[in-house]
């Protein structure tokens, strides 16, 4: 989420971002894989047909389950409320007792006469509402998709597991029409032709956390394969009109993860990386929550269709840089709560400024880092962060938000790890860059973090400040206890100051429809229209255009603007580049007014980043340290 959002946050309307277990007693009486199957060429009413075998049980009671929260959402997806006619059967085929105790979970008596379970899955995209995280629905990334020529199987929507079982070996079976193009990093073992024409890939997980952590893409695909260094990189587009594909995305894919390897340099890595791209039609029926799941080894995309070239392979350089930079943290430093992770009853680490803050920092500092965009470009980011941070609460202890995110109020600051959270990982990095002289930054703390545990090998969650103030310096140890741990908001231009800039007011370039962190538009639930506030007379390009406040905005490049579809096209106003025709109508007071032009740059008076014009060559060199270093 990371999962990762889009960049823009609107007024109630949010674009949403942004991924096991403890051994336990075998219950089988001969450690055999769960075999398991999907058929997606015997779906019916957009329900795919799943036969979950688990062996012979020795025990006298069993409980299957369906994950309630998924790795990287921090939100309640219940995937159990989209399965349908749930049947247990015996050896014998007769159907036995069910009993269905929660949303997400059925319990079986006498589990010893137990062959198999069946049951249909709804795919999650056709009930989407707002397709946001922490609306009823999962996240679209996290979500699931059942059509005639695409399939979305995040596999932890399909597939469940057994209480006593979750360590077991899984064997997959996918059963789908010859034509399909099929992508999934999880392991092949082979696959076989039926006399029905169809072609069963069979699959394998050493445990259930495998499953969940290797999603599949099936259907009317593009795919492209690379090699960026030692990693191979898979790039899998589903696009219903062709308007976009792999092989027009490979080039911008292939230079970020260049420029992403560079950065790390000799950390550990993965020796394969597949991106799965999803792009929504906008309709009704399509996925609404645009942004990315990371996965360990994998990232899941539902990004507008509609999205021109340009904004698309920006929004996929912002969006997939981050859920890459997952290979470290977390695949490679992780806590106990996500290496035994409970998909019902999940406890949180105390870390998302790490997992998800300092993921957000590399994937901008890399940009500046290897001269993806100037320093200006990266200081308006940083500014951006800052400012969205402020309008969030900026004295709640990040590590208590973290602990409790499921939980009110701490929810609905879960935004802020992208924001405060980022800015935390360059406030440690400035630290470290001054305490060594410029040798040591945060990047080199995460590779000793790296070292020191492994994917293998989870931290203790409340021993982490201590290992990191053991790796660096008290000044370390003193901010993250004081601004982490602790509830002080962070004076920036204190860490400005080190490496010889501040933050001054001046004319800046700012956004078509956020500025400031905040958009310029709001909507009335009452009459359901969205409409410009105040701030939009300070935008040059719609004050030039004579947009005025309370100008409601009845449609966009023809596409009418309604409540219920304002955060999609919305997005779209967000990725809008100046060059670029547009017609907007609003109305203002009870008459049409129309905007037809070509965008311009726009422009606001705001706080912006800039040198400061006493800074020394000591500050100067420590800034040259901090962003090149």
């Amino acid at each position: 989420m990371n999962t990762k959002t889009l960049a823009a946050l609107f007024a109630g309307i949010l674009l949403a971002s942004c991924s096991a277990t403890k051994t336990s007693g075998n219950d089988l009486a001969t450690s055999v894989p769960i075999e398991t199957s999907i058929n997606l060429s015997k779906v019916e009413n957009d329900k795919a047909p799943v036969v979950i075998n688990p062996g012979r049980f020795t025990v006298e009671t069993v409980s299957y389950h369906l994950p309630k929260v998924v790795q990287g959402t921090y939100s309640v997806s219940d995937f159990g409320k989209y399965i349908d006619d749930f049947k247990a059967f015996d050896y014998k085929g007769n159907e036995m007792p069910v009993n269905k105790t929660d949303v997400n979970t059925w319990v079986i008596k006498n589990a010893k006469q137990l062959d198999k379970i069946t049951y249909f899955v709804n795919d999650t995209y056709d009930t989407e509402v707002s397709g946001r995280i922490g609306s009823e629905n999962p996240f679209s990334p996290a979500g699931t998709n059942i059509e005639p020529d695409n399939y979305v199987l995040n596999l932890h929507g399909f597939i469940g597991y057994f209480d006593v079982l979750k360590n077991n070996q899984y064997k997959l079976d996918v059963t789908a029409p010859a034509d399909f193009v099929r992508t999934s990093a999880l392991q092949n073992t082979g696959s076989k032709t039926s006399e029905d024409g169809t072609i069963t890939t069979s699959y394998f997980a050493t445990r259930y956390f495998d499953i969940t952590d290797n999603p599949m893409m099936y259907g009317n695909l593009s795919v492209e394969e690379f090699q960026v260094g030692n990693i191979k990189i898979v790039l899998s587009v589903y696009s219903p009109n062709k308007v976009h594909s792999a092989a027009s995305l490979k080039e911008t894919i292939f230079k970020m993860m260049q420029a992403q390897k560079a950065f790390l340099g000799d950390i550990n890595s993965t020796p394969r990386y597949d991106i799965y791209l999803y792009l929504s039609e906008e309709k009704d029926e399509s996925p609404k929550g645009f942004g990315a799941l990371e996965h360990h080894t994998s990232t899941m995309v539902v990004m507008p269709e509609s999205m021109e070239e340009d904004a698309l392979a920006e929004s996929m350089l912002e969006t997939v840089s981050h859920e890459f930079f997952h290979i470290v943290s977390p695949l490679s430093i992780h806590s106990e709560d996500i290496h035994y992770f409970d998909y019902n009853n999940p406890t949180f680490s105390k870390h998302l400024w790490m997992y998800e803050g300092v993921t957000e920092y590399f994937a901008n500092l890399f940009q500046v880092n290897q001269s993806l965009i100037d320093e200006n470009e990266f200081y308006n980011k940083i500014m951006e962060k800052i400012q969205r941070s402020k309008t969030m609460n900026d004295a709640m202890s990040f590590t208590i938000m973290s602990e409790n995110v499921l939980k009110a109020p701490y929810k609905d600051e879960y935004y802020n790890v992208y924001q405060k959270g980022a800015l935390i990982g360059m406030c440690i990095d400035i630290l470290m860059r001054e305490e060594s002289n410029g040798n040591r930054g945060i990047l080199s703390l995460m590779k000793e973090l790296s070292n020191k545990y492994g994917k293998n090998k989870p931290f203790e969650d409340d021993k982490l400040i201590e290992d990191i103030s053991s790796m660096t310096y008290p000044s370390v140890h003193d901010f993250l206890t004081t601004h982490v741990v602790g509830d002080i908001p962070i004076n920036y231009n204190g860490f400005f100051n080190k490496v010889g800039l501040e933050i001054g007011e001046g004319k800046i370039e700012t956004n078509y429809i956020l500025m400031n962190g905040a958009p310029i538009v709001s909507g009335d639930p009452q009459t359901g229209t969205i409409f410009f506030t105040d701030m939009v007379l300070q935008n040059s390009f719609w004050t030039d255009n004579g947009a005025q406040p309370n100008d409601v905005i009845k449609s966009i490049g023809g596409t009418e603007l309604t409540m219920q579809n304002a955060n999609q096209v919305l997005q779209g106003v967000f990725m809008w580049k100046p060059g670029k025709d547009i017609e907007v109508k609003l109305e203002r007071d009870g008459k049409e007014v129309v905007v037809k032009t070509k965008t311009t740059p726009t422009y606001t008076m705001g706080e912006s980043i800039v040198e400061k014009p006493d800074a020394t060559p000591a500050q100067k060199k420590l800034r040259d340290a901090w962003l090149k270093g």
